[in-house]
């Protein structure tokens, strides 16, 4: 199954790297995904609303306009431009790491939650759970408090992470949601919740189904 997928702000050359070598030691066999870069004039941040509703714009228009795949991939845990219910971007099956990643954690009983590192992108992610109709399955986001250049700080993101992973299991949460795609994530503490990294587990989920795989060169 060839995945084209675009970051969710202007990330830059090197990051696209990082990222997309993630992506190639994350994605299980017989799914390969091929990240892009948001076209210059995106945000390089989503701090705000208006970030988030930018980004959607500029996300949907690149995935509309990918090469030839089988499915496109918002490389960002809020699925932007990702219809609701189900749907296509440009003709091709959209998919969602937050709707793969928390629909396969409902399905399973999980009582989920989620962290973010900030207040416009935890409203957005409760609004998306809203949106898929898991609300009644999803206790609370908690937000970390930390700069788009922490996502590249797997120490620091981890630091600000612990707390709120015992917060999530004294709330009764099993399973907990890392708000950010790009983030390396670790071993959780023993005695937290089930921790989901977003590419991991939506990557997961598709393999299991047995997508057929779309023709490619090596």
């Amino acid at each position: 199954m060839l995945v084209h997928a675009v970051t969710p702000i202007v990330v830059g050359a090197q990051e696209v790297a990082r990222r997309q070598a993630r992506y190639d030691a994350l994605s299980p066999a017989g799914v390969r995904v091929v990240l892009s870069d948001l076209p210059p004039g995106g945000p390089r941040a989503l701090d705000t609303e208006q970030d988030v509703r930018r980004s959607t714009e500029l996300v949907a228009e690149a995935l509309a306009a990918a090469p030839d795949c089988d499915a496109v991939l918002p490389d960002c845990v809020l699925d932007p431009a990702v219809p609701p219910h189900g749907g296509t971007i440009g003709g091709r099956p959209a998919l969602g790491l937050l709707r793969l990643t928390a629909g396969a954690a409902v399905a399973a009983g999980h009582r989920i939650s989620a962290v973010t590192r900030n207040a416009a992108i935890a409203t957005e992610l409760q609004r998306r759970i809203t949106d898929y109709g898991w609300q009644h399955s999803f206790h609370e986001v908690t937000v970390l408090d930390l700069d788009v250049h922490d996502i590249t700080d797997p120490a620091r993101w981890e630091q600000a992470l612990r707390p709120a992973l015992h917060k999530a299991r004294t709330a009764g949460a099993t399973a907990v949601i890392n708000g950010c795609s790009a983030v390396e994530t670790t071993t959780p503490p023993q005695n937290t919740p089930l921790l989901l990294d977003p590419i991991k587990t939506a990557l997961g989920v598709l393999a299991a189904l047995n997508t057929p795989t779309h023709s490619t060169p090596p």
